[in-house]
């Protein structure tokens, strides 16, 4: 059934997600990895990390216009 095509809300891949978040927090690890994207944002590659999610949000900003041409462009209700 990998190959079947769950389409929105794949549950298969949110089974997927779900265990190897489930996994990663067994390590140990979640506060050293956030301690470290915190250097990160706060280092050399800040500038680019906050591009890279400037970018990221424009793109959601215009796939919204797409989803709902008549929405306002001050954020109204949805």
């Amino acid at each position: 059934m990998a190959n079947r095509n769950e389409g929105e809300g794949n549950r298969t891949a949110a089974r997927a997600y779900d265990k190897h978040a489930r996994d990663f927090v067994a390590t140990g690890q979640v506060a050293e990895k956030a301690r470290d994207a915190a250097d990160a944002v706060d280092g050399p590659e800040g500038c680019d990390l906050e591009r890279a999610e400037a970018r990221g949000k424009a793109h959601a900003r215009e796939e919204d216009k797409l989803l709902r041409p008549n929405a306002s462009k001050g954020g109204g209700k949805h």
